[in-house]
């Protein structure tokens, strides 16, 4: 009987999890080791884009977030006033954004946020509007 209930226990929680996976609208999940987005809208991949992580010395957190706040043309008030279009922050002073350094995208090169081609950050500024960040999950792995 116990371990009926425990299977059964397993297979709920199990249920619990996928559900509230596939209730996310958008999912950006973020790779460290291959420095690329995959980007899920309704659980269907529709983007997969390079990024550039932090670079050696500074850390990209891992871990698994909602978004914070967007800001549309932020700038940074640590590094000199950088541009960061289409924010979208997800940990603290952690972001998705656009970047103007193009060329270092597919390998790390930031202080810890996470860059994008700025066409690509808008894109994904956009569809995190249109679908609400409460439906909308940042995932960092390794």
């Amino acid at each position: 009987m116990r371990v009926i209930l425990g299977a059964l226990a397993l297979m709920v929680g199990v249920g619990l999890w996928a559900t509230s996976a596939q209730a996310d609208r958008i999912v950006a999940r973020v790779s460290l080791s291959e420095q690329v987005m995959h980007v899920y809208h309704h659980g269907k991949l529709v983007h997969e884009w390079p990024v550039s992580t932090a670079r050696a010395g500074k850390i990209t957190p891992m871990g698994d977030w909602r978004p914070q706040w967007l800001s549309r043309n932020h700038r940074s008030s640590r590094y000199n006033n950088a541009p960061m279009p289409f924010s979208i922050f997800y940990s603290g002073h952690y972001a998705i954004h656009g970047t103007d350094q193009i060329s270092r995208l597919g390998r790390p090169a930031s202080a810890g946020c996470v860059r994008l081609h700025p066409e690509n950050a808008r894109v994904l500024f956009e569809l995190v509007r249109a679908e609400g960040m409460d439906q909308t999950r940042v995932i960092v792995t390794q």
